[in-house]
């Protein structure tokens, strides 16, 4: 009798993983001087991630800045596993790569190698690139359907293995930033960062910054990473409600207006700012060739155009 259960759990599980949907794009490099003769059209095409979270869905966008992946999950009903994409030409997601995942869902589960780990709203986890030992099979799980766990995940290339971790907002570094005065009151808590709360990365960076009520801006002073580019999702944000992000060179600024659960790619020369009709949340994610949070280029307040 338990070997037929076990049977009919596995047929269930492999059945659930034929449904399942994984798609992918690719974005290339943009030259700052190309992307000044963009329109709004061609701009949104190149930074804009219109569709992170889908019912049942894995969405990947793999761009070649620092070959990041900005990947989105909402598993609902059914577990969804994290395979290669083409692209990677890799036998394991994390064959060569290191990840970071943020629910911005319901409760969820993420499975590694059989380890369970439960994910709450806000909460984190960090997994390193794959080894003989722990090939990283990777399931994500919600355990309430009515209430998805959406999964936001960000990889980046990694040369070592470090160990998985799990952190919520109490074990984040949790930094008070802003003023209400400057309608930038907010909270940025360093998740998955080297060094904190014992996370060792090999160049990946997230966390999540908490706008205050009646606070709009984000990011002030802007500035840019000549060393690191960086993502950000926008969530929270009410549904008749919308953030304006700002984009490009310091001196010659672009906008893209995203929605609910968006995201959007910042290059290395990009300022990487917004305002919203409303206070919101954001999950910010960086790759490059150092782990130095403060290493920016501030851009005065005056100073950009």
């Amino acid at each position: 009798m338990k070997k037929l259960t076990t049977s009919i759990a596995l047929l269930l599980f492999v059945l659930s993983s034929i449904a399942q949907t994984t798609n992918y794009n690719v974005r290339w490099a943009n030259h700052p001087a190309d992307v000044k003769n963009y329109d709004t059209q061609r701009l949104r095409k190149e930074f804009l991630i219109d569709k992170v979270f889908a019912p049942n869905e894995i969405n990947w966008t793999y761009t070649m800045y620092d070959r990041f992946l900005i990947g989105g999950a909402e598993p609902v009903g059914m577990p969804l596993e994290l395979n290669p994409i083409e692209p990677l030409k890799a036998k394991t997601l994390l064959e060569n790569r290191e990840l970071g995942i943020i629910n911005v869902g319901g409760e969820g589960t993420v499975t590694i190698d059989g380890k369970v780990y439960n994910l709450g709203f806000q909460e984190g986890i960090y997994i390193g690139r794959s080894t003989a030992e722990h090939p990283n099979r990777i399931v994500l799980s919600s355990k309430d359907s009515s209430r998805p766990a959406k999964f936001y995940m960000n990889s980046a290339v990694a040369h070592k293995s470090y160990p998985t971790k799990l952190v919520t907002l109490k074990d984040a570094k949790n930094i008070k930033a802003g003023s209400l005065a400057g309608s930038n009151d907010r909270v940025i808590h360093q998740l998955i960062i080297n060094g904190v709360a014992g996370v060792q990365t090999c160049q990946l960076q997230m966390g999540i910054t908490e706008l205050k009520t009646g606070s709009v801006w984000n990011t002030m002073p802007a500035h840019t990473h000549l060393r690191r580019m960086e993502t950000y999702l926008y969530f929270n944000v009410p549904g008749d409600q919308m953030v304006c992000h700002l984009m490009g060179e310091p001196q010659e600024t672009r906008h893209i207006w995203m929605k609910n659960e968006q995201a959007v790619i910042a290059p290395q020369w990009s300022v990487h700012c917004a305002a919203g009709t409303s206070n919101y949340t954001f999950i910010w994610g960086m790759a490059g060739e150092n782990l130095d949070y403060g290493d920016m280029q501030v851009v005065k307040i005056t100073d950009l155009r």
